[in-house]
């Protein structure tokens, strides 16, 4: 009888062992890196969303580039750990945050920097401390989001939504509390658009926040992003797609 045991211990622990290199391999790999956005994020919502964004937009306008889930680490809302960490077992990309937030930071950096150089009136927030428990602290996203769209600037939260069917795929969720602008439509044209009342209406838009899902933390996108040689140049494509949105909706 303990033989048996120690034979499915051992059996166990060989499957463990092979997975875990074919993981490993299979996000580490030479990957052949794309530029075409569609191919790269995959699949857009495909929610039914009927708004489109008219309204003109200052091309001085103040824009804010937020991180989504920097200030709720540890808490229910710590963002997707991403298909290479919760299904392939793989290590998470900093072991204080989840990859979700990894990457919306390292993305948000980008943004800003690109957009500066394109005369973009453009800055980010970050609020530094990871775990915040009260929503309407004013050191949150969402507090310091709303005080920046109540003055006329536009927010937008960046976000990688989650892998296979508990994600919904690329968009924008545009403010619920006004008419969505030109801008909010040419992000939409690249990335898709999500209805206004997503999940009833969210904790960002519901404060005149915007989000942009980029797309689903997986397969490809996860991979480019994972491996050295391919990650650089994945965030720049995602940041430049941003930043040329930005602008085609100011012109």
């Amino acid at each position: 009888m303990e033989r048996k045991q120690e034979l499915k211990g051992l059996k166990f622990i060989i499957f463990f062992i092979i997975f875990y290199a074919f993981s490993q391999l299979y996000y580490t790999r030479n990957i052949n890196f794309t530029d075409d956005l569609e191919l790269l994020i995959g699949e857009a919502s495909n929610l039914p969303a009927t708004w489109v964004g008219t309204k003109d937009v200052d091309k001085n306008i103040p824009i804010l580039i937020l991180a989504g889930h920097a200030d709720s680490q540890g808490l229910s809302g710590a963002g997707t750990p991403g298909e290479a960490v919760d299904k392939f077992g793989l290590n998470p990309m900093h072991p204080e945050i989840s990859d979700e937030l990894f990457w919306n930071l390292k993305l948000q950096e980008s943004i800003v920097k690109l957009g500066k150089k394109k005369g973009l009136n453009i800055s980010s927030y970050d609020p530094g401390i990871r775990n915040i428990d009260d929503a309407n602290d004013p050191r949150t996203n969402w507090s310091v989001g709303r005080k920046f769209a109540k003055r006329g600037g536009y927010a937008i939260e960046l976000h990688f939504d989650a892998y296979g069917k508990y994600g919904v795929g690329s968009g924008l969720i545009p403010s619920f509390a006004e008419t969505p602008n030109k801008i909010d439509e040419s992000i939409a044209r690249t990335f898709g658009r999500f209805p206004v009342l997503f999940r009833g209406g969210l904790g960002a838009p519901i404060r005149q926040i915007r989000i942009l899902e980029i797309g689903k933390l997986e397969g490809l996108l996860e991979k480019n992003l994972r491996n050295l040689k391919t990650r650089q140049r994945t965030i720049n494509l995602l940041a430049n797609e941003i930043v040329q949105a930005f602008l085609n909706g100011i012109i």
